[in-house]
């Protein structure tokens, strides 16, 4: 699922470590980069690891705000730092992609055999779990990160 956030950045000017702020008030994330490049990326990143995050949790994943609605949500939010006087971008993302992109851990499952089909694959020497990958990608119609 491919969704578009609108993404508000903030020069500070202040000679920091990091002089870009940046905030995206659909997901009420909130972080920084080097440069403009950097914060859009970051933001990205952070959009698409709260975005797993929720789909985990069985949450619903917040719609992307119209440009008025993200206006308004950054003006009811500018207690500390006022957003609204930063550039307004738009930062899209594709969770489903994301996903595969970093969510790489291995998952243990018991799968059931018939015995002398495990014999024969032993003796053959095929990785059980790759075949069953492959197996899986190839029904869901779905392609391997690299």
């Amino acid at each position: 699922m491919k969704q578009v956030y609108a993404t508000f950045i903030l020069n500070t000017k202040d000679g920091s470590e990091h002089p870009f702020l940046v905030y995206v008030p659909d997901m009420e994330i909130f972080t920084e980069g080097d440069s403009l490049a950097d914060s859009i990326e970051m933001a990205r990143d952070a959009i698409g690891l709260a975005g797993i995050s929720m789909e985990d949790h069985k949450e619903e994943i917040p719609a992307p705000s119209d440009q008025a609605a993200a206006m308004e949500k950054v003006k009811q939010n500018a207690e500390d730092i006022d957003f609204s006087k930063g550039i307004l971008t738009y930062v899209d993302v594709d969770f489903t992609e994301y996903r595969k992109r970093v969510d790489t851990k291995t998952v243990r499952r018991n799968v059931a055999l018939p015995g002398w089909l495990n014999y024969e694959a032993e003796h053959a020497g095929i990785n059980v779990s790759r075949v069953l990958q492959e197996a899986l990608m190839n029904v869901l119609n779905v392609k391997r990160n690299i």
